[in-house]
């Protein structure tokens, strides 16, 4: 059963483009970015390329499942999933047949804070391409057989998560940080939640969220300015001025709960978290490079070394930021045996407080600056990767020229910066600690 739409594999040539454009696309920091303004006002940001032809174009909308009413969660989710079931005069059978006939990819996703669009075609079928992520968009029709389906599915999935460890580490995780806050609704919603949705409750959310106010677009491929203008007022000048957004309250996560939910598993999952940053925090480069060296980096992080190489308590653990519009929290995570779950808590915790007294030493900070800006290209190494790249700086407001001041960003980066911004989130703090696992775990022999 399909929940989200892949590209066919029929066609010989569109297999062998899409093989081969990881390859073709390989953009230098220096990449040219051309920002695209319509003659009905749409602005996109445009990488042309005519290595392959082949276009990748990316968007979204001001606006997740944060707007999700509180009775009606995962109304976003559901939105998502039933965008491309039929629009316009076409059926979902009919949409999904002709989208398939073109080699066409139309695909729909949610966030917290924002909605999720892309189209990828070749550039032979863009007219038709355009045509139909245009009547996604403006003309979905929300028949009731597939808004069924795909909600079954969906609730299918939140089922499934009621009994899945890492889903309810997860959601425990989230009550007990954003408590009554929109970002503790989960995304995909609750099975009862889910169950109540009807098509007019699509009808009636499209708008809230689909305008073109809240609107950024970013296109990689083989297409000039002056096409792509024809493509935006196609696609985007019809959709209404304004959105229609609940405000979201600004959140300071909430920390020092100590959490277990117990299931009849053989490990422990465990998450800890601490308040982070927003992306357009001043501190932030500091942040990313002092979670590298914390548990970011894999196998050289503190957290791999201490849990996983020295002590053999979990074969993966490390630390993630995670920045919202409205909030931002620093994640660690381990799995491990049921009878070692508090060592290996003690040996994040330590890991952390070892961060916050003593920092990083010179030569961790330059590897870690040395690996981070090295590695910046594998985030280039698609058309499509590319273009979620130019959304996402749109939607962090971080500025066109980023591709080329990103690294020099990091590289400026000093040891001072990194134990100041420790200070700041991690010393004196009581993280939130979720543990998922047996309620009696065997005794260590």
């Amino acid at each position: 059963m399909r929940l989200q739409h892949v590209f066919p594999t029929t066609p010989a040539l569109f297999a062998f483009v899409f093989a081969v454009v990881a390859l073709a696309v390989r953009p230098s920091f220096a990449v040219e970015v051309e920002r695209v303004t319509s003659p009905k006002g749409i602005e996109a940001w445009l990488v042309e390329d005519h290595t392959v032809p082949i276009i990748a174009l990316n968007f979204s909308f001001e606006g997740g499942s944060a707007q999700d009413p509180a009775d009606k969660a995962g109304l976003t989710r559901l939105l998502a999933a039933t965008m491309d079931e039929g629009a316009g005069d076409l059926t979902s059978e009919d949409y999904q047949a002709r989208l398939e006939e073109l080699a066409v990819s139309v695909n729909f996703s949610t966030g917290k804070d924002r909605f999720f669009g892309s189209m990828r075609t070749l550039t032979q079928t863009l007219p038709e391409a355009t045509e139909m992520l245009a009547l996604a968009l403006n003309a979905p029709r929300f028949d009731v057989e597939p808004v069924e389906r795909m909600k079954t599915q969906l609730i299918t999935r939140a089922k499934r998560n009621e009994t899945n460890q890492d889903a309810i580490a997860g959601l425990a995780l989230s009550k007990a940080v954003f408590g009554d806050h929109p970002y503790a609704q989960p995304t995909l919603g609750t099975s009862e939640t889910l169950e109540g949705l009807q098509p007019d409750d699509l009808k009636a959310h499209k708008p809230k969220l689909i305008a073109k106010d809240g609107l950024k677009i970013g296109v990689v491929g083989a297409i000039d300015a002056e096409t792509l203008k024809s493509v935006l007022d196609t696609v985007f000048a019809g959709l209404p001025e304004k959105a229609d957004l609940k405000p979201i309250e600004e959140l300071t996560p909430r920390t020092g709960d100590n959490v277990e939910e117990f299931l009849d598993v053989p490990q422990t999952t465990i998450l800890l978290s601490l308040p982070g940053l927003k992306r357009d925090d001043p501190d932030y480069q500091a942040a990313f490079v002092m979670n590298h060296i914390l548990g970011g980096g894999t196998f050289t992080s503190w957290m791999y070394q201490e849990v996983r190489e020295k002590r053999g308590l979990s074969y993966g653990t490390g630390t993630s930021l995670s920045p919202y519009k409205h909030t931002g929290v620093l994640i660690g995570s381990a799995s491990t045996k049921a009878e070692r779950s508090s060592e290996t808590v003690d040996v994040m915790l330590s890991q952390l407080k070892r961060m916050a007294e003593e920092g990083p030493t010179e030569a961790e900070l330059a590897s870690a600056k040395r690996f981070l800006t090295g590695s910046y290209a594998l985030r280039f190494d698609s058309s499509g990767k590319i273009a979620r790249q130019l959304v996402a700086l749109q939607n962090a407001g971080l500025g066109i020229d980023y591709f080329d001041r990103r690294n020099s960003e990091i590289e400026a980066v000093t040891l001072d910066d990194v134990n100041r911004v420790a200070q700041r989130l991690i010393a004196g703090v009581d993280p939130t600690i979720i543990q998922v696992g047996p309620n009696n775990p065997p005794a260590t022999d």
